[in-house]
């Protein structure tokens, strides 16, 4: 602590000026706090089923959420079995001839997206609040 106080003096730095400089240091830390509160308030998400570019359904995807099945089945009779298990959704069945869609598995980050092609459907993962993509690391 004499060591500072001898530089303080020594130099031509003032009282205040360390104390302005130890604000704005501390100060630089701010976004890193707001970034991150705001990360976690932007974990609710959806999922959207669009068939052919028209959106038909909206599914919440809460955590904790029970699980439940939507069937999706157009007028030719092609279906698609949805499961929403809290945060994430799959194609649990289709009656398409690739089962790409099947094979996809979960989606459950933000910008993910499910396709099935031979029924032009596709379900896409996006935040509530408008927000575009998560941080995926690839």
């Amino acid at each position: 602590m004499t060591k500072i106080k001898n530089f303080i003096t020594n130099s031509h730095l003032k009282r205040w000026d360390v104390i302005i400089i130890l604000l704005l240091i501390l100060s630089s830390f701010l976004p890193l706090v707001v970034f991150a509160l705001q990360e976690e308030d932007s974990s609710e998400k959806q999922a959207i089923l669009r068939v052919d570019g028209q959106e038909i359904k909206r599914f919440d995807l809460v955590e904790g959420q029970k699980k439940y099945t939507y069937l999706y089945e157009d007028e030719d009779g092609d279906y698609n079995l949805i499961e929403i298990d809290g945060g994430r959704i799959r194609i649990k069945e289709a009656d398409c001839g690739d089962q790409i869609c099947v094979r996809r598995g979960w989606a459950k980050e933000n910008g993910e997206t499910i396709v099935c092609l031979p029924h032009k459907l596709v379900i896409e993962i996006s935040a509530i609040d408008g927000s575009d993509t998560d941080d995926l690391i690839y």
